[in-house]
């Protein structure tokens, strides 16, 4: 048994090991960066680096089959080898502090990206001039909402997730009085009016809007300049039967009633929200470009962040490069739409400093330990003009 861990400890410390996996790292970054013309940066992060595994498919079927080591594995492993070589060999001595802490702040910089790749959400959140939300929304995700609108005053919401409505098991809640049966799941979809599409198949849709329009699948989009629009096939169960069968569709732009029960009830597919203890509102969104051109020279949005109880209400000019901080989000100026609508990225990363401390620690050590080199080498060279001084 002692055999067997010293000869793993050995393996694992091993200096061939550390340059086999940098070298595997430079191949993953090289395809990862050739590949992110077609799939677009998330695609790249969610199938090169935020995987265990690079994934192919078996020709002409969709059984995936691994073809090279992804981030995830890559990074453990880096982490593991060089926790192992200060085990093995290392031991502290302060001649060797500006090594230390140079593998420190190395360790911080790996973990500090696997928290990021964990705890990270981004949301966006379009403004028009005016305009007041106290929510942001998923650029990629999407929930189903049942909305019961009786009471004109409160809005009772209940939101199905992506991830759930896909899986296709009936969903029973217990403040709706029938059960959605998802029939099918689209991640990206486009609807065409039926009467545009000869020889369409007979809809499976008998509510709402469905039955008009044509639903067609198509591949999924990781580029930058494009979103999917997911769609799906929804039964609504009572107790006495079914209610009927609608589409849902991101793509949609009005919400579908439902009455039952002495209840109104909207259904409707939108980007997931992410509600917030505070509002943002709009004052001004400037969009300014260089003289006798088309050529952005400044965008920026005038907000006043406000929370219900009044403990803060003020106003805050967000720009490039000067985002808004607030309750552990990060507002920054993402885009724009015409010249009214503005379109910001709202990021909670409760590891953005990670990277910014394990950076200082290994600057330090590298100070330190070329310090260090620099006096034992100044020494030498006394050491040898001077003969008497040893």
């Amino acid at each position: 048994m002692r055999s067997l861990w010293h000869s793993l400890l050995v393996f694992f410390s091993s200096l061939t090991l550390t340059v086999v996996l940098l070298a595997l790292s430079i191949v993953l970054v090289f395809w990862a960066t050739l590949a992110q013309v077609k799939i677009g940066v998330w695609g790249v992060q969610e199938q090169f680096f935020r995987t265990l595994f690079v994934l192919g498919f078996i020709p002409g079927t969709r059984i995936p089959v691994p073809l090279f080591p992804g981030g995830y594995l890559l990074g453990g492993m880096l982490l593991l080898n060089l926790f192992a070589a200060h085990l093995y060999h290392g031991k502290f001595a302060w001649r060797k502090l500006g090594i230390h802490l140079t593998h420190l702040g190395l360790v911080l910089l790996l973990l500090g990206e696997l928290f990021t790749s964990i705890w990270q959400e981004e949301f966006q959140m379009r403004l028009t001039d005016g305009e007041t939300k106290s929510y942001s929304e998923s650029y990629r995700d999407v929930e189903l909402a049942v909305i019961d609108r009786t009471d004109p005053k409160v809005d009772d919401v209940v939101a199905v997730p992506q991830k759930v409505l896909a899986h296709g098991e009936p969903i029973q809640q217990a403040s709706l009085p029938f059960r959605i049966v998802p029939r099918a799941f689209y991640p990206n979809a486009v609807l065409q009016l039926r009467s545009k599409v000869p020889n369409a198949p007979e809809s499976p849709a008998t509510q709402g809007i469905g039955p008009q329009v044509v639903v067609t699948p198509i591949p999924i989009t990781y580029k930058q300049d494009e979103r999917n629009l997911p769609a799906a096939i929804v039964e609504l169960v009572g107790p006495d039967g079914s209610l009927g069968t609608w589409v849902v569709s991101a793509m949609l732009g009005a919400p579908q009633h439902v009455n039952y029960a002495g209840h109104d009830y909207v259904l409707t597919m939108r980007f997931e929200r992410n509600y917030k203890p505070f509002s943002l509102k709009l004052i001004k969104f400037s969009h300014d470009v260089y003289e006798g051109t088309d050529i952005p020279k400044n965008f920026s949005s005038l907000v006043e962040v406000k929370t219900p109880d009044g403990r803060d209400n003020r106003e805050v000019n967000i720009y490039m490069n000067h985002p808004l901080r607030y309750a552990g989000l990060t507002f920054y100026q993402s885009g724009y739409e015409g010249e009214h609508t503005t379109i910001l990225q709202v990021v909670r990363n409760p590891s953005w400093l990670m990277p910014y401390i394990a950076c200082l620690i290994m600057a330090f050590g590298l100070v330190i330990q070329f310090g260090l080199s620099l006096i034992k080498f100044a020494r030498r060279r006394r050491a040898a003009s001077d003969p008497a001084a040893v």
